[in-house]
């Protein structure tokens, strides 16, 4: 029997919130010095490390001080390999949403 296994928003959080501090002190930074490096408020820094929340652009500073900003260019990254050659068609790339 196969158990499915459900992420929240909030495990991801928290998740990437602990990566990030064991990013930090295996680089030996401060949160302080984090904050400083990152220009953000050293309070972000704590709540970000605590509960995961920050504001996505703070979340960028930290990466890119922690030297992660690369990771993000992925983040939205359509597929390179259908799931099977059924699915394989070359489609016009869209330019905008359509109205509802």
């Amino acid at each position: 029997m196969t158990s499915i296994l459900l992420i929240t928003p909030a495990d991801v959080m928290l998740q990437t919130a602990q990566c990030a501090k064991a990013l930090r002190l295996e680089q030996n930074i401060t949160q302080q010095e984090l904050a400083d490096k990152a220009g953000i408020a050293v309070g972000t820094v704590k709540r970000f490390e605590k509960t995961g929340e920050v504001q996505f652009n703070h979340l960028l500073r930290i990466a890119l001080v922690l030297g992660r900003l690369d990771d993000f260019k992925t983040l939205f990254a359509a597929a390179d390999v259908p799931a099977s050659l059924y699915d394989f068609k070359t489609e016009k790339v869209r330019q905008r949403a359509r109205k509802k």
